[in-house]
């Protein structure tokens, strides 16, 4: 006698789930640690245009570098970047420094 099957059995259902399991460990571990990577590269990509802002600013004769002297439509950057890592901005600018220091120790300019 044939038996007629419709539908997937619960054996197939669990391959497939167990599959799915381990396509997500491996798959969810490099994600994050590819979110790190790139916001730390773009707190030190900030960091370089700020430090790129305090040297034209040194060059045109400013004394003392502050925010209202980098940041501004008539200023050296036009929107102030912040970290990427919780979105704080910089206050540190002679030398440039991240926010986030104390938190993050790998977002610090290359020497």
């Amino acid at each position: 006698m044939r038996m007629n099957r419709k539908g997937f059995t619960l054996v197939e259902i669990m391959i497939v789930v167990a599959i799915i399991g381990i396509l997500a460990a491996i798959a969810i571990p490099n994600f994050l640690t590819s979110r790190k990577e790139s916001q730390k590269n773009a707190c030190i990509a900030n960091m370089k245009q700020i430090e790129g802002a305090v040297e034209q600013a040194k060059l045109g004769g400013a004394t003392s570098v502050s925010s209202t002297t980098l940041f501004g439509t008539a200023a050296y950057i036009k929107v102030a970047p912040k970290c990427p890592y919780n979105k704080t901005a910089y206050t540190t600018f002679d030398p440039v420094a991240c926010p986030n220091v104390g938190t993050v120790t790998d977002h610090v300019l290359p020497n």
